[in-house]
């Protein structure tokens, strides 16, 4: 026999049972459907971390002031004023791993330009705060650290900001004003979208950090040289860790912290906190893969069984081969070919499963699911290893019957 025509005889085996045949393939089916599922899933879980990193600014490591203690009740996060100007620029200049540090201040506020108004998140930054959150210019400029220096009454808004009160016009050179006080808009910037939270990061505006002091934002919480938050940016992801390290031991010794005390501020590193997260979510998509897997063994289990049927009920037809000229290796290759090209065939229409399931998941639960072309390989190879594996012995078994007692057989 040729090998079409063992393809043949396996694929007219296959059309004379065709239910029994889907239903011996439907482990491989759901196994290779779930395996390429499962990937896809972890694939975007892990797109949308990174484009979170991408949008918050890699590299990046948040120094937020301490909290107060009043009646033995702690306070929130940030409560306590501990952080100032002098703090960041030490740590800029005095942290080797570190590329730039910007103190920012946070407020709230009604916007208004002609008889348009918009209330929004109004931040004194400086113009390291740029390039630490890794925020593009859409239009304009940045303002520099001479208009630091001199508290100048110009302004960043983001994208939000100037669709609701520009509409489609050009915002940059329009005169804005920011509770009473009037601004010249220099610039706007590339919208960043939401954070994880679900808050629009777009919604905000951005003066020089001692305009907001002086003339905006004001009060005991930001007066002299306090400032709300650091934003800080090492110079690679490989020395993040370093730059927490050193930074934290500069801080305390700036704070005059006594060994054992502990810190007056809190130091997160969102890249760490949301690859921690990703990494969860890649176990739990391995482990499921890893029960993908048990479907397609016990697919390749029942296609065993179903074989060791089919050498039974065929026994007479193996003995009528054998007897016109058919040697064991051809019967081997037949049965061989069969039960590959059954896996086969579940590992097809697996695959189709498998891409529409992602289309679906993704659509169903508004988050990207990438079908990684490896899996779609893995899945149809797994599938017909397991055909090749699981339907040796029976094809063994057939080949080595006697084709005298075969042919006696009823």
């Amino acid at each position: 026999m040729t090998y079409g025509d063992c393809i043949m005889a396996a694929l007219g085996a296959i059309q004379a049972n065709v239910l029994r045949s889907v239903l011996t393939a439907l482990g491989i089916i759901i196994g290779v459907a779930a395996v390429i599922v499962m990937i896809s899933v972890g694939a975007g879980a892990q797109k949308q971390v990174d484009d979170v990193i991408k949008k918050l600014g890699s590299n990046l490591v948040i120094v937020v002031p301490g909290t107060t203690t009043s009646g033995g009740a702690r306070g929130a996060r940030g409560s306590r004023r501990t952080l100032t100007e002098d703090d960041a620029i030490a740590i800029q200049n005095e942290v080797p791993t570190v590329k730039v540090s910007a103190p920012t201040v946070r407020g709230s506020g009604q916007i208004i330009f002609g008889n348009q108004n918009w209330s929004t998140v109004i931040r004194g930054v400086t113009p390291d705060y740029g390039q630490a959150r890794e925020w593009e210019i859409a239009d304009g400029r940045w303002f520099s650290n001479d208009e630091v220096r001199s508290a100048a009454k110009v302004a960043l808004i983001g994208e939000t900001v100037s669709e609701s009160l520009f509409g489609n016009d050009n915002p940059v050179g329009q005169i804005i004003r920011i509770k009473r006080v009037p601004f010249t808009v220099i610039g706007t910037l590339v919208g960043k979208g939401e954070t994880p939270m679900g808050n629009d990061m777009d919604d905000v505006v951005f003066i020089p950090l001692t305009t907001a002091k002086k003339r905006t934002l004001g009060g005991r919480r930001v007066s002299g040289r306090l400032v709300g938050v650091v934003f800080v940016k090492s110079n690679s992801a490989e020395v993040v860790d370093d730059t927490i390290r050193d930074m934290t031991k500069l801080l305390r010794l700036r704070h005059k912290l006594r060994p054992g005390q502990p810190n007056d501020f809190f130091v997160r590193n969102l890249s760490s906190i949301l690859e921690a997260r990703a990494n969860s979510s890649r176990v739990m998509n391995l482990l499921l893969a890893a029960v993908a897997s048990i479907s397609l063994i016990v697919g390749g289990i029942g296609i065993m069984n179903i074989m060791l049927v089919s050498v039974t009920e065929r026994t007479r037809e193996i003995g009528l081969r054998m007897a016109v000229g058919a040697k064991g290796r051809d019967i081997l290759l037949q049965f061989l070919i069969e039960a590959v090209t059954l896996s086969l065939i579940g590992g097809v229409i697996g695959i189709v499963f498998g891409l529409g399931g992602s289309y679906i998941i993704a659509m169903i639960g508004n988050s990207p699911a990438i079908v990684q072309p490896y899996s779609i390989f893995l899945a149809f190879g797994f599938a017909a290893a397991v055909g090749v594996f699981f339907g040796f012995y029976p094809a063994r078994k057939a080949a080595r019957l006697d084709p005298i007692e075969a042919l006696r057989y009823e």
